[in-house]
């Protein structure tokens, strides 16, 4: 990947400035309010785990910050704004793991996932269950039932972005599963929801922050989750490991915070302190486990050293898949 070399490049100097004037734009930081860019719609998982940790910043930083929702291209519209803002530490970035997988699997995109970007910090990782609606008869209940159903139709099944996690496992369950598929792409997670909810679709794969009380409600019916443990609060619904499917489902992603790579070194320590103190309070850990994610706080090292992991991953996931989409 073209993006892989210059990643390394430019690593080295990200958030260094000269220090005089770094030193004078840290001590005075934050003086207004910032701005978090979610690169995905209102109401999906994204823009739940970025309120959470934008309240609890507040507090620490003093200053109000403003949650920016930039849906469009997989992710890619947001994060080119945010990686093209003014390295100042006003304007951040609040993603997942299609951070890493959108420029992986599109021929032309505007930034590099890894040099153009200063970790702050994870927050957390979940799982993404896969969901059918009301286009699928109130008999299926089981993964087994669907795929017994299904396999003599021609299938819509969804994702909250192309090339994401939820695009590759739609394939990937067509695939193991020997099942007639078409992937219909949407800008987040709400939007697909809706149409699911509306019969347009069969089914797709949601995290439990956007769709986890309409699948307990029974609004729509959890099969089989990904990763390598069941979701908390869906005991009864075993992961796609246990129900026979591969190893690739246990893929896991992120959720946490960029700075644009060149922010001033004062500035990124000050994010990095308020957002561990907000990612590690027991208050946080409790809202995360109430929508079934997983608090795993990785500082800017550890979560820099995960996303350059994930990109290798998901590199491998996609050329094996043939995962490709226009940009």
């Amino acid at each position: 990947m073209r993006f892989e070399r210059r990643s390394l490049l430019g690593a080295l100097a990200a958030g260094l400035l000269p220090a005089p004037a770094a030193l004078a734009q840290g001590a005075s930081y934050p003086d207004r309010p910032v701005r978090f860019i979610v690169p995905f719609p209102p109401g999906g998982g994204t823009d739940v785990w970025a309120r959470i940790a934008a309240e609890g910043m507040q507090a620490e930083l003093g200053q109000p910050i403003v949650i920016e929702n930039r849906g469009g291209a997989g992710g890619m519209v947001g994060t080119e704004a945010a990686a093209k803002a003014p390295p100042d530490g006003y304007t951040l970035l609040f993603t997942i793991t299609t951070h890493i997988q959108t420029p992986v699997v599109t021929k032309r995109f505007p930034y590099d996932p890894v040099a153009d970007f200063a970790p702050i910090g994870r927050l957390g990782t979940t799982a993404i269950t896969f969901c059918v609606g009301p286009a699928v008869p109130a008999s299926v209940r089981s993964m087994a039932e669907f795929t017994a159903w299904a396999r003599d139709r021609d299938l819509s099944l969804g994702s909250y972005a192309a090339g994401s996690s939820g695009h590759a496992f739609a394939l990937m369950l067509a695939e193991e599963a020997k099942l007639r598929m078409t992937h219909v792409p949407y800008r987040g997670e709400t939007p697909m929801l809706q149409d699911m909810l509306a019969g347009q679709i069969h089914g797709g794969f949601h995290s439990m922050a956007s769709a986890g009380e309409m699948m307990k409600a029974g609004r729509v019916r959890p099969l089989g989750s990904s990763g390598e443990r069941r979701v908390p609060s869906l005991p009864e619904v075993p992961t796609l490991l246990e129900l026979g499917f591969s190893r690739r489902f246990t893929f896991n992603g992120f959720s946490g915070l960029l700075a644009p790579a060149r922010t001033p070194r004062p500035v990124v320590d000050r994010l990095v302190q308020a957002f561990s103190v907000v990612a590690n309070k027991p208050e946080t850990h409790g809202r995360l486990l109430a929508i079934d994610t997983f608090p795993s706080y990785q500082d800017p090292a550890a979560f820099r050293a995960q996303i350059e992991r994930n990109l290798r991953e998901w590199t491998e996931i996609a050329t094996a898949l043939n995962l490709s989409v226009e940009g």
